[in-house]
């Protein structure tokens, strides 16, 4: 059997009373809130002990204002040894980044690697861009191979080759490996750390062989047997080896029917085996059937939660997560694209307006209601747009179900269209009850949001479904465009059928 060690994991309450795991699940946010308080009560002392600095004792106050900010800082330090790497990163992200990098530096050595694999990208360029040479070396080489991989694009060229010298002939293959693999591949987020074992050997011989180690890999539901040629054959499910005959030989108790994943399988289908079957972990395999690795359940929950923050930054038409207390440059320029479009957009139904002044002149109300039909068909199509994206995430959706899935969301919008505008209607006839054109604007409201609901479907699925064809996020910018198609489609439907109606 094989195993490799973790040396840098986070040591148990009962190994030592340096470092405790987190129980409550709002560890992170009493994190935040205790940090927050200790640097207040550092930039108070700070700002009276610099008052204080006075003639010929200002020598004298300089000193003991380095002792109070010392004291202070260490007792940041103190507070940070306590909390987990996770914690860390959660309370880095939400500092400025003046007071960031103040508490990055009192972070302890042994978890920087750690903790800047848990911060988002955005925030990870900038504690690396505050540590030097030989932290950034001592950070990365605190770190298992499959982490190492996941920070080597963050570092520079020379730290990662000093690095990688320092590993072991087996560790710089497994790191080459997972550099190699594709950014959204199984191979790229696998672990290395598997415990395996032969076919023919006895429950009572595999049992005595697991006590001897010094580390029990993380999320470790089952062990893996493989032949000689290192080829999965089976896994045991840890429950087997508890409830068998110390006798009983591995090869009879073990599954051989279970799921494995290729290194090249795309993570995302991956994610929907782990939530289908409840899996923990699954056996990773290479073309010829060699185990080379395994995916785990953390890792999975870590990338559908990459892949929300994505898909949710993308509809929004974010190109990339940003700091929150970035600069305001990189910020603007982040969200510069879309906004961009928008304003080509909106200047697009400003036009489409403007071909109706003569309409809107003679029936001034037109002006005051347009905005309720494209505002209804933009929401509406918005959900329907949310349903489509999820659906075709999960491969639920695809070319050969889209015609059923459009029938049924036009149906959707005809049915919201006559409820939601008949109630529109009979409001904009009320209100304008007094004039004589009140009972035709009510039908034209009505008819015109029936026709922008539908347009709304149509569009909320198709540029979804278009991304997704031309290999494209389906989430890209979709908000945007549906927005744009609703607004100005519903203007022109709105102040055409006024025309052709009123006048």
């Amino acid at each position: 059997m094989t195993m490799a060690e973790d040396p840098h994991a986070i040591p148990s309450e009962a190994a030592t009373d340096e470092v405790a795991l987190p129980r409550d699940p709002e560890a992170a946010q009493h994190a935040l809130a205790e940090v927050q308080e200790l640097l207040r009560q550092f930039t108070l002392v700070r700002s009276l002990a610099e008052r204080e600095r006075y003639g010929e004792d200002e020598e004298r106050h300089r000193l003991a204002e380095q002792v109070v900010e010392r004291q202070h800082l260490t007792r940041i330090a103190e507070r940070l040894a306590t909390y987990h790497p996770a914690d860390i990163a959660y309370v880095l992200e939400a500092l400025p980044p003046d007071e960031r990098i103040l508490v990055w530096d009192q972070v302890r050595e042994e978890v920087d690697g750690l903790v800047l694999v848990e911060v988002s990208e955005a925030v990870r360029e900038a504690l690396v861009r505050a540590m030097d040479h030989h932290e950034m070396v001592r950070a990365a080489a605190s770190l298992d191979t499959d982490e190492l991989a996941e920070l080597a694009p963050e570092l520079p060229g020379a730290v990662v080759e000093e690095v990688r010298r320092g590993l072991s002939a087996e560790e710089r293959a497994q790191l080459s490996a997972a550099l190699s693999y594709p950014e959204d591949s199984v191979g790229a987020r696998m672990d290395y750390d598997v415990v395996t074992v032969p076919g023919d050997g006895s429950i009572e011989t595999v049992l005595r062989d697991l006590r001897t180690l010094d580390e029990w890999p993380d999320h470790t539901d089952q062990i893996f047997v493989v032949d000689t040629s290192e080829r999965l054959v089976g896994v045991v499910p840890i429950a087997r080896l508890l409830i068998n005959p110390p006798e009983a030989r591995i090869e009879d108790v073990m599954l051989r029917d279970t799921l494995t994943l290729d290194a090249l399988n795309d993570a995302s289908d991956a994610a929907q085996a782990f939530e289908r079957y409840d899996l923990v972990s699954a056996p990773v395999i290479d073309a010829s059937g060699r185990l080379v690795g395994r995916l785990i359940v953390s890792e999975v929950v870590d990338y559908i939660r990459e892949e929300s923050d994505s898909d949710m930054f993308s509809k929004a038409g974010l190109r990339e997560e940003e700091d929150l207390f970035g600069s305001v440059w990189e910020s603007a320029r982040n969200r510069w694209l879309w906004l961009a479009l928008n304003l080509c957009t909106a200047f697009f139904a400003s036009r489409v307006i403007g071909l109706f002044e003569g309409t809107i002149e003679r029936v001034v109300a037109l002006a005051a209601l347009m905005p309720i039909v494209a505002g209804i068909a933009g929401n509406s199509g918005n959900q329907t747009m949310t349903l489509f994206i999820r659906s075709l995430a999960l491969g639920q959706a695809n070319e050969a179900n889209a015609r059923r899935l459009l029938v049924k969301e036009l149906g959707i919008a005809a049915m919201n269209g006559l409820v939601w505008g008949g109630v529109a209607g009979l409001v904009a006839w009320w209100l304008y009850r007094e004039s004589a054109q009140g009972p035709l604007l009510g039908f034209t409201m009505t008819l015109a949001m029936i026709l922008n609901l539908l347009l709304g479907a149509i569009i909320a699925m198709a540029v979804p479904l278009a991304l997704q064809r031309f290999g494209r996020d389906p989430a890209i910018g979709s908000s945007v465009l549906l927005t744009f198609s609703t607004d100005s489609m519903g203007f022109f439907i709105f102040l055409g059928l006024a025309t052709l109606l009123f006048l």
